[in-house]
């Protein structure tokens, strides 16, 4: 089991930036590729952000490109999401989440383990 836990969230105006973590326990995720996830009010969840067992590889939703960045230290067994530029249309609870794989994984079916989410919100 993995267990993971995000934080970092909170109430910042458009332009502004944040830093996401997600912590796991349970085990190593030397073994494991990570996603970042966000769900809006009345919205289904989207992928935002997916990044490989070892770091190398990395994937963006066009909507976050340019502005977001994945990254992961699996000593620490963290993964973060730096977002950068954030537009009121980036408010949403974000979510971290675990899958024991290679490669990168963009749909949310493919995840076993999530995370409790993290609320981010963007004001004009």
């Amino acid at each position: 089991q993995v267990q993971l836990v995000e934080s970092g969230g909170g109430l910042v105006q458009a332009g502004d930036s944040l830093r996401l973590s997600c912590a796991a326990s349970g085990r190593t995720l030397n073994n494991y590729a990570m996603g970042w996830f966000r769900q809006a009010p009345g919205k289904e969840r989207e992928f935002v952000a997916a990044i490989s067992m070892s770091g190398g590889s990395t994937y963006y939703v066009d909507s976050v490109k340019g502005r977001f960045t994945i990254s992961r230290d699996n000593a620490k067994n963290t993964v973060w999401l730096q977002m950068n530029s954030l537009k009121p249309e980036d408010t949403a609870v974000y979510y971290c989440a675990a899958v024991r794989r290679f490669g990168i994984a963009t749909k949310s079916q493919e995840y076993n383990y999530w995370g409790q989410g993290t609320q981010v919100t963007v004001s004009s």
